[in-house]
């Protein structure tokens, strides 16, 4: 009875970590935290009267989401050498 709960137990910790995973590298994650660092930026932007500030916060987002699209590529280079 033991062994099954055990069993049970590692289970449910594998569905867990499956999950963290699959939102680790998923679109939703990558896509919400460019809009906000696009937020956070222009927001930032405004408050110190830059000129241009929403489409000069453009320029972190898109190095954020530019950088996530490249991880995996230099995650297989890295892994092969």
């Amino acid at each position: 009875m033991n062994l099954e709960k055990e069993i049970e137990l590692i289970k449910e910790r594998n569905r867990k970590v499956e999950q963290d995973k699959a939102w680790e590298v998923s679109w939703t994650r990558r896509l919400f935290i460019t809009f906000v660092t696009y937020l956070i930026a222009g927001i930032w932007l405004v408050m110190i009267y830059d000129t241009y500030p929403w489409l000069k916060a453009f320029v972190p987002s898109v190095g954020y989401l530019f950088s996530t699209l490249s991880i995996p590529v230099i995650k297989r280079w890295w892994i092969s050498s």
